[in-house]
């Protein structure tokens, strides 16, 4: 059997993501196989996909030739988080644009996606369903087809997507609030909840219920609580950190294809584990364990 411990890195993932991540080459038809025929398990029990793996959890898989040879494969230029046959879901890494802007290289989540579909025999583009700014890390979904960008579209527009943002902003937050200031003459409304409360700083989930651009980190610096290392909206600078401590933690939503309700999580990247730790000390761990109870 194959065993692995999980770590603060993988808090959070579905088990179909870990082992699309552990197996990067193979077909999602392997992978459902594997879990469906109970080849896979959690703390010694048959695993789902949905499952959800939390610190020091133990995920075993039944070794074959095949497993064998694909878990020796390197892993992924990207974090994948859920797929199915309409969209592929990434955790966006701090930095990594979404499109190609002023770079003249193919370093943006568009072309590397296309790339790692191009090396299963997939070919095609994919288009972003929401949007992350560079500096932001955390859930993105991307369209595997024109038909699916268009019913995707639809459903964001109509119903929109249930999100939940973890940020690490200035000051002492409240326990809770909302901040419904305008943005471009357009209502705008950012709900907010304490998580850990620092000397100078403060952890929060936060959940935009509209869509304006930049509207997080608008509203934030307006209540006068702006996101550490967010320069552009007032935030204190964060020596040595790249792009800001703003995660797109959790994404929900309908289905549109299948109706099913959606919901995907992004493990915290190894930045933010360690700005986490840094700031909060002997915290951490229960601050960890205590992300999947989030409402």
């Amino acid at each position: 059997m194959f065993a692995k411990s999980i770590t603060a890195n993988d808090h959070c993932r579905r088990l179909e993501s870990f082992l699309q991540n552990l197996l990067p080459r193979a077909p999602l038809s392997y992978l459902k196989k594997l879990v469906r025929s109970g080849h896979v398990t959690v703390n010694g029990e048959k695993g789902s996909p949905e499952t959800m793996l939390l610190l020091d959890d133990t995920v075993k898989i039944k070794e074959s030739a095949k497993t064998c040879q694909l878990i020796k494969e390197n892993g992924p230029a990207l974090d994948i988080l859920y797929e199915d046959q309409w969209i592929i879901v990434f955790n966006k890494e701090v930095g990594l644009p979404v499109h190609r802007a002023a770079e003249v290289d193919d370093h943006n989540l568009v072309e590397l996606g296309r790339k790692l579909l191009a090396d299963r025999g997939i070919d095609g583009k994919l288009r972003p369903v929401n949007r992350l700014d560079r500096g932001t890390s955390g859930v993105i979904i991307m369209a595997k087809s024109p038909t699916a960008a268009g019913i995707f579209g639809r459903m964001v527009k109509e119903e929109g997507l249930s999100k939940l943002y973890l940020a690490i902003t200035a000051g002492r937050l409240p326990e809770e609030g909302s901040i419904t200031a305008p943005m471009d003459g357009k209502e705008s409304e950012t709900r907010f909840r304490l998580i850990f409360q620092g000397d100078d700083c403060s952890l929060a989930a936060v959940y935009p219920l509209t869509g304006r651009m930049h509207q997080i980190r608008r509203h934030l610096s307006l209540y006068g609580h702006p996101i550490l290392g967010d320069r552009r909206y007032g935030g204190p600078a964060l020596p040595g950190i790249t792009g800001i401590p703003l995660h797109s933690y959790r994404t929900a939503f309908t289905h549109p294809a299948t109706s099913e309700r959606t919901e995907i999580f992004a493990p915290l990247p190894e930045q933010l584990l360690s700005l986490l730790a840094h700031l909060t000390g002997e915290a951490f761990f229960s601050i960890l364990l205590s992300l999947p109870g989030l409402p």
